[in-house]
């Protein structure tokens, strides 16, 4: 016997049984050499594999000392024991436990992967390996289109990619027929002469006969261990050279590289995962992609309506302020006060904070034109009325101070009024002549459509000079209101406090109220905020929903994969690795989901536009971020424990789980 690789002193097994416990292994004590090719016989429960678990790390022992080495392993946690399988153990299963997702060089370079080899070299040694073994042409196979001895030719290939030490060979010839077993034993036999360590574990008596060294244990125990003359020298034509230039385990495990590629693969793999599933994806997506449309609509949806709302005020002109009078709305003794004036509308408008000022008188008349009568509400203004209201023009010209000063018979019409006079007339309304309480005007101007809201009806409304209202109609100088237009860079409430000021000092008193449209803006901004942050909140439960889905389903994918989780660990996986491939997958479902839900909002919008309705909706380019972030956090928090889950299994019962 060569020099001690394996040492074993005094060790059991002890599993939970009902109120007690069953012993597997008793009293164990085993010594395996550099070299050696080793066969552990027994009958079926006789401990062997159990053994053999404990051999490759899978497993630990209850009692007892295992030394690799002579490093001691009972002490060592979870990634010691996978850099331990990782460096010195390479595992061939009966059942040869290949991935379905990877291709042969696929499968054989998965030991490299997690050892922190290249992508290059990794690739080039599976192929060399694979061709050594005799599967130069079957390189790209997935397992489904391999024989069986094929797969355990894989199976091999990726035992030796990491030029282990020590080789275990679980049944290698259980699932084969006899050719294919003969053939794994001659690799075997060869990989003994170039100078592994074969450990094979087996209820064949043919197949132990084949080893050096037979170890038979019975319950548990060593009942014999006996050793035969070593084999002949290697035939002429041996499979040859198959371990020679495996990859070394590579010392800088820590690098941005090795880290780099361990991301990929698992990035990689997690791809595969889902595309191997893609109804299941779709239908864990299904949740995320409901919540993410449904918040990034409600967003845009309130700020759409908070456009047309303001839109609206805007139509009742921009930060405007009215001036009243009255000690308040309300107010029986308004009719009776004329303290405003003209005056405090052309003293007002000289004020630097504000950009126009203009007196509103009003009267309510018959308006008449070929025949047709309607009542109309005449708005005697200045030429500063329209720009402190925002008004646009349709068609003409609005008049002007000239008009004004001339006490003009200039009239600008609003669209009700042309709807509704002009009914029946062909041609533009602009020059034409209506009669006024039987004053006769000419129509200068019509004022575009406005937006529904404060201050708008089904009214027909004309505007003339003030001058021409309180001369030709009113015949008196009280004003209805003051209408001021605030500079777009000054508080509206510095500038009602200016204002309010300005007037006391002029009047002696209050004698006025002012209404403030700022403040109207504030209180449907604020109502309709509110109301899309309740909206809103219902589609975050809609996303946690989805999340508690993707979770489920990632608690139901880690239960289905066991056996691949089991593969990896066995062949020098991480914790962290296994964490990370689960947790991309999750985060990546998520993320999907959420562009998937960004693009059906998009859409959303755009066949609502279609439908050319007076609302829009308006996509905030932060909510959009927001759902990207929200998809990421969704991904992490709900997937975080079901790939906490698949890390923290046990190999040996992932194995066992087939």
């Amino acid at each position: 016997m060569g020099k001690p690789l394996i040492t074993l002193e005094h060790l059991y097994r002890h599993y939970p049984s009902g109120d007690g416990f069953t012993t597997v292994l008793k009293d164990v004590n085993l010594t395996i050499g550099h070299g050696e090719m080793v066969a552990i016989v027994g009958a079926s429960g006789s401990g062997k594999s159990t053994l053999m678990n404990i051999l490759g790390c899978l497993d630990r022992p209850s009692e007892g000392k295992y030394f690799i080495s002579g490093r001691e392993t009972s002490d060592l946690d979870a990634d010691e024991l996978a850099q331990l399988r990782r460096e010195h153990f390479g595992f061939i299963f009966q059942r040869y436990h290949l991935l379905n997702e990877l291709s042969a060089v696929g499968n054989v370079e998965i030991p490299a992967i997690y050892a922190g080899h290249s992508r290059e070299s990794r690739q080039e040694q599976a192929v060399h390996i694979l061709d050594r073994l005799g599967m130069g042409d079957r390189t790209h196979h997935r397992p489904g289109q391999l024989s069986g001895g094929q797969q355990q030719r894989v199976s091999i290939a990726r035992a030796l990619i990491n030029n282990a030490d020590i080789i275990l060979a679980d049944e290698p010839t259980g699932a084969l027929d006899t050719h294919s077993g003969e053939e794994v034993l001659k690799i075997l036999e060869e990989l003994h002469r170039e100078g592994k360590t074969i450990i094979i574990v087996t209820h064949d008596r043919n197949v132990a006969a084949r080893a050096e060294r037979i170890i038979e244990i019975s319950d548990g125990e060593i009942i014999a261990d006996t050793t035969r003359e070593p084999a002949e020298p290697a035939p002429e034509k041996p499979v040859s050279d198959i371990a020679t230039g495996g990859l070394k385990t590579n010392g800088n495990q820590s690098s941005i590289g090795t880290l780099a590629d361990r991301f990929s693969e698992a990035f990689l793999m997690a791809l595969r995962s889902m595309n191997a599933h893609r109804l299941r994806t779709f239908l864990t997506m299904l949740g995320i992609i409901i919540g993410i449309a449904s918040v990034v609509c409600v967003v845009a949806l309130g700020k759409g309506s908070q456009k047309q709302v303001l839109d609206q005020i805007s139509s009742l002109g921009t930060n405007t302020l009215e001036v009243f009078p009255g000690r308040g709305f309300g107010d029986r003794m308004s009719a009776r006060i004329t303290t405003l004036t003209i005056d405090d509308a052309n003293q007002l408008a000289k004020q630097p904070y504000i950009m126009a000022a203009t007196p509103t008188v009003s009267t309510s008349t018959t308006a008449r034109f070929q025949g047709i009568e309607a009542n109309a509400l005449v708005n005697g203004v200045s030429d500063q009325y329209f720009v402190t209201r925002g008004s646009k023009l349709a068609e003409g010209r609005f008049f002007d101070e000239q008009s004004t000063h001339d006490i003009a018979l200039d009239a600008v019409i609003d669209a009700n009024t042309r709807k509704t006079l002009f009914a029946n007339f062909e041609g533009s309304p602009v020059g034409q002549i209506i009669i006024l309480k039987n004053v006769p005007v000419r129509i200068v101007g019509i004022i575009q459509p406005e937006q529904g809201g404060f201050g708008s009806s089904e009214n027909l409304s004309i505007y003339l000079p003030y001058t021409t209202v309180q001369t030709r109609m009113t015949g008196s100088r009280v004003l209805r209101s003051l209408t001021l237009r605030i500079n777009d860079d000054t508080s509206p409430e510095l500038a009602e406090k200016a204002v309010t000021a300005f007037l006391i000092q002029r009047h002696g008193e209050q004698d006025f109220t002012i209404l403030n449209t700022d403040d109207i803006r504030k209180t449907i901004t604020s109502t309709t905020q509110a109301l899309t942050l309740l909206v809103s909140a219902i589609a975050l439960i809609s996303l946690l929903v989805g999340g508690i889905g993707v979770m489920n389903i990632m608690l139901v994918s880690v239960s289905e994969r066991i056996n691949e989780i089991g593969v990896r660990m066995a062949v020098g996986a991480r914790r962290s690795d296994i964490l990370q491939q689960f947790l991309i997958e999750a985060v990546l479902v998520c993320l999907i989901g959420g562009m998937l839900g960004i693009a059906l909002a998009m859409s959303f919008g755009w066949i609502f536009k279609m439908f050319n309705t007076p609302f829009e909706l308006i996509y905030s380019p932060f909510s959009i971020i927001a759902a990207f972030i929200c998809s990421s956090l969704i991904g992490i928090c709900f997937g975080f424990l079901p790939a906490r889950n698949a890390s923290k299994l046990d190999p040996v019962a992932a194995l066992a789980r087939d």
